[in-house]
């Protein structure tokens, strides 16, 4: 069966998975991580037989491929994939306690990532870690997880201590807000004079430092349950982060809402350790997804029940930020 663990001691996550999200998708944080808890009894992103179908169709390596990979070939030799990130979000990875399943964008990649290096039906020879914005970097780094897949921005000082497959998602940082206050607050400019609140460590920090004006204050909070909370007691005006933890949020608390349009651009990328052979292995894999369609079905059953319009072209592998 699917586990989810913390690093320390593999747990099946039951119940617990599934707080509200005042008690408990980003480029920047998870439990600390970069994602909002589903309330009890909500769905998940995207389930049953087309989630199945869109995994059970993706592509499988080439055994010779695996082998001209060291990261690759190590992940097959183990007869598992371990990836760090968060199984709380509503968008791009979310856990059924009944089952152990995890649905979801970055679900959806990580099982065909795992199936592309262990083959078919490997849906569950997946060990995934929960994983901070503080901690990332450190587990890849130390090999306590093969993989960060977590709305994970690339940025370059992040490509300084790991690899970026991708990217493979183009987000951007975004505004919520109180449902009742969605009229008063619908851009950035609106965030003059306000009280915000952002993660630590994460890209929504630079994102206000460059293009809010003169805000009444600003406080970092490590971790997206906590700035949901100040926001939802009136402590802050509005939360600035990335579209994707925000859209989470509010599919899974209609007292929260995301206003306007993104007004930074964040590539969301695999992480990876550095130098392991894993880099060209798994921009090979996304792009194989791209141009056989999975990209689009999975997008289509995940972000795009939350995000109106057709799918986007997917982002070309490997091109990635220098600045």
């Amino acid at each position: 069966m699917t586990t989810a663990r913390r690093p320390s001691r593999r747990i099946l996550l039951g119940a617990a998975a599934l707080l509200p999200v005042g008690a408990a998708l980003a480029a920047c944080t998870d439990s600390g991580s970069d994602a909002p808890a589903a309330p009890g009894g909500s769905e998940s992103a995207a389930s049953g037989a087309d989630f199945d179908a869109i995994i059970a169709a993706g592509p499988v390596a080439a055994d010779a491929d695996i082998a001209a990979s060291a990261w690759a070939q190590k992940v097959k030799d183990a007869g598992k994939l371990t990836r760090g990130g968060t199984i709380v979000n509503q968008v791009f990875s979310l856990q059924d306690p009944s089952t152990g399943k995890v649905t979801g964008f970055d679900g959806g990649l990580t099982q065909l990532l795992a199936q592309y290096i262990l083959g078919k039906d490997s849906t569950d020879k997946i060990d995934y870690i929960d994983t901070t914005v503080d901690t990332r970097e450190t587990m890849l780094v130390n090999g306590t997880v093969d993989t960060v897949i977590a709305t994970y921005s690339i940025t370059a000082p992040r490509l300084e201590k790991i690899d970026f497959a991708g990217p493979y998602y183009l987000s951007g940082t975004s505004i919520q807000v109180r449902t009742e206050d969605k009229d008063s607050i619908t851009d950035v400019a609106d965030l003059t004079g306000k009280k915000l609140v952002t993660q630590s460590n994460s890209t929504g920090i630079t994102a206000i430092e460059e293009n809010v004006k003169d805000p009444a204050s600003v406080q970092q909070l490590p971790d997206n349950e906590s700035c949901v909370t100040g926001l939802k007691q009136g402590r802050f005006d509005a939360y600035v982060l990335d579209q994707g933890v925000l859209l989470g949020n509010s599919k899974a608390d209609p007292t929260v809402t995301v206003v306007g349009k993104p007004f930074t651009e964040d590539p969301y990328g695999i992480g990876l350790p550095k130098d392991s052979g894993a880099l060209d292995f798994v921009n090979a894999f996304l792009t194989a997804i791209e141009e056989d369609g999975t990209w689009k079905k999975l997008y289509d059953a995940t972000i795009g029940t939350v995000i109106e319009g057709a799918a986007p072209t997917p982002p070309t592998p490997g091109d990635l930020p220098t600045a």
